[in-house]
Parts: C-alpha cells; sequence; structure tokens
C-alpha cells in the first residue's frame, strides 16, 4: 500500500475536531488508510482497556456482553479511537507489525520489522483505530480480542513481546507496567510503602516494593475485596494486608494506625478504579512523603484540596503510563516471581 506524505511528529496531522490538539485531547481522530510515511501500521490481536474505562463501559451497560461491545464499536466509530468519553482514559494493544512508512525505515532506529509482535506503550486514547469485529471480549479479565488495526506515530513507543510471555500474559502486564515501575525508581530500603488497591497494577506494584523496600522496610496493601487480600497473603506480596473501604477516609486510616503503630508511609501508590479514594491515600501517607495515583478514576481537585483540608503537604505526583525502561521492569517482576506469575496465568491465559 503506497504511503502519505510525511505527518507531524506527534500526530497532530490525524486530529479532526477541536483542530489544534494534541490527539489524546481531540474528541476526534482520522482514522484512514493508507498511512503516511512516518507511521507504522499494526494488525491488532488484541485491547486492553484501562481498567477504570471498562469499569465505566460495564456499568453502563449492565455487565451485558453484547452492549459492552456494541460501546466499544460505537466509541471507536465516533472518535476514530477508543477513549472513554467520560474518564477519558483509553488502554493498550498488541498486535503484529504490518507496515512501516519509508521514512521510518531510512532513519534505521527502530529495531523493528514487519512481521513483529509488539506491545504498544502509548494509550488508546491517542491511537487511530479501526475495529472490523469484535472476535471475543473478557469482561472479567476486561480485554478485547478483535480483527482491527492501529496506526503508531512516529513518536509513538512499543516494546516487542517477548517469546517467554508470550502474547496473552504480555497482555496483561503491560497496561499497568508505569505503576510498578515507578516504585522500582523512587522506593528506598527501610520505606514504608502503601499500595491502594489489589487488582493487576497493586499485585504488581506491591512484588516490587518487596524487592525495593527489603531488609528493613514494610508494604501494606489496602483492598476492598476480602478475595483479593486473601490473595496479596497467599503470594505473600505484603507485611500487611488490610481490608478497607477505600472510599471511608477515616475508617482506613483509623485501621491503618493500628496496624503500623502510627507510622505513616513514605510512598503510597493507588491503582484503584473507583472514585473518591484519594483521601485514604492522603491520610496514611506523611507531610513528607510521596503520593503516586496511577488510578484514571483519581479526582486531582478533590486530591490537592484534600490535602489542604487536612493540612498536609506530601508530594503528589500524576503516574504516567509510561516510565523509561518500565516494560523490562514490569516483564521481570513476572520472571521473578513463580506464584505471581503462575496466579497471572491461571487468570489471563486461557
Amino acid at each position: 500500500m503506497k504511503t502519505r506524505e510525511k505527518g507531524e511528529y506527534y500526530g497532530t496531522h490525524r486530529v479532526i475536531k477541536p483542530e489544534g490538539l494534541l490527539p489524546q485531547a481531540a474528541e476526534k481522530i482520522d482514522n484512514s488508510l493508507p498511512i503516511y510515511s512516518n507511521e507504522i501500521l499494526i494488525d491488532v490481536i488484541a485491547l486492553q482497556p484501562t481498567a477504570t474505562a471498562m469499569h465505566t463501559i460495564k456499568t453502563e451497560c449492565g455487565e451485558d456482553e453484547t452492549k459492552v461491545k456494541e460501546r466499544i464499536l460505537q466509541i471507536v466509530e465516533d472518535r476514530g479511537k477508543f477513549q472513554d468519553p467520560i474518564t477519558k482514559s483509553g488502554g493498550m494493544l498488541i498486535g503484529t507489525v504490518k507496515e512501516i512508512g519509508d521514512d521510518l525505515k531510512k532513519k534505521g532506529t527502530l529495531n523493528l520489522k514487519v512481521g513483529d509482535k509488539i506491545a504498544t506503550l502509548v494509550s488508546l486514547s491517542l491511537t487511530p483505530l479501526q475495529i472490523r469485529q469484535i472476535n471475543k471480549i473478557d469482561l472479567q479479565n476486561e480485554q478485547v480480542w478483535c480483527d482491527a488495526y492501529a496506526i503508531l506515530f512516529e513518536s509513538g513507543i512499543y516494546t516487542k513481546i517477548p517469546d517467554d510471555l508470550g502474547e496473552e500474559l504480555s497482555l496483561a502486564v503491560m497496561d499497568i507496567a508505569g505503576a510498578p515501575a515507578s516504585i522500582a525508581k523512587n522506593a528506598r530500603e527501610g520505606d514504608i510503602i502503601v499500595v491502594m488497591g489489589a487488582g493487576k497494577a497493586g499485585l504488581l506494584s506491591l512484588a516490587e516494593a518487596k524487592k525495593r523496600v527489603a531488609p528493613t522496610g514494610k508494604v501494606i496493601c489496602m483492598e476492598y475485596s476480602k478475595a483479593q487480600c486473601e490473595l496479596v497473603r497467599k503470594l505473600k506480596l505484603a507485611d500487611i494486608v488490610l481490608c478497607v473501604d477505600g472510599q471511608k477516609p477515616l475508617e482506613v486510616f483509623n485501621k491503618y494506625i493500628e496496624a503500623t503503630s502510627g507510622r505513616l508511609a513514605d510512598l503510597t501508590v493507588s491503582t484503584v478504579n473507583v472514585p473518591d479514594t484519594e483521601l485514604s491515600t492522603i491520610l496514611v501517607t506523611k507531610d513528607t512523603g510521596r503520593l503516586f495515583f496511577y488510578s484514571m478514576s483519581t479526582d486531582f481537585c478533590k486530591a490537592s484540596l484534600g490535602c489542604e483540608g487536612v493540612k498536609k503537604y506530601p508530594t503528589m505526583i500524576l503516574g504516567s503510563g509510561y516510565c523509561p525502561g518500565h516494560a523490562e521492569i514490569a516483564f521481570n517482576i513476572v520472571r521473578e516471581n513463580d506464584s505471581l506469575r503462575k496466579y497471572l496465568v491461571e487468570r489471563y491465559c486461557v
């Protein structure tokens, strides 16, 4: 297929409306073919929407699989990409490289060839996407297996899918790779680290935290689901596991203080997919501590004003889905933790 002339580095040539925005902020982008000479065309194998986006859509559709499929197709039809209209979050995908634009080939810096299987490390909320058919949707694991194509801009980032992990496990791991990588880069030996939420992102974050704070630090998991709390205990990913409702901050704080004899967290990471948990993470963190918000359901106005309201001044950081080296860090967590890998394979690889 003949490519079009070179497009803008960040993909603004694909923006339809409003003009002048980058693709993530745009309401609609152009997902048409052929690609531009500095783009990559991907045959999509599966999409992994964010937990927040899928929670919103499943709730809206009453957990009805047919309605969820229709809603996803409608979003992509309307926007030219997958982006939850409410939270504006997207997700990531895995696929096979079908075509590389001539200008990218000439640069010689891709280390990529047609036929390579990759996971994209940029959000679906900015990735041109056309879904021809959804073949299977896994509501529990929030994965969408489909016949589709996607387009990666020159600025886009990706990682090759490692042979020793395979497609399904890589898909499960990569959409939350930013959280454990930031722990790897910010945790210190002896820290108390709190992870709010024990979904995929929480489990990998707990595993990385345990490695980084040893031997004198402590890792604390705060999770609503009793089943997930038991899983964390079984996998031995935390020193303390608190089954709490993050939407009830004083209750969370009191249970935390009792469990830690009053020592507040040096680093707190929020990975939950429900709103109104900001104050719980703030209260358990010391004033000189750090807060990473990786949940797309976070209301940063509530977080900022909440800190003010309880006279706290921790450093609050908006967690990005991208962190240098985050793909390899996430893959290595799985490689180094046999029990966690076994759980992930049983849960996400069918």
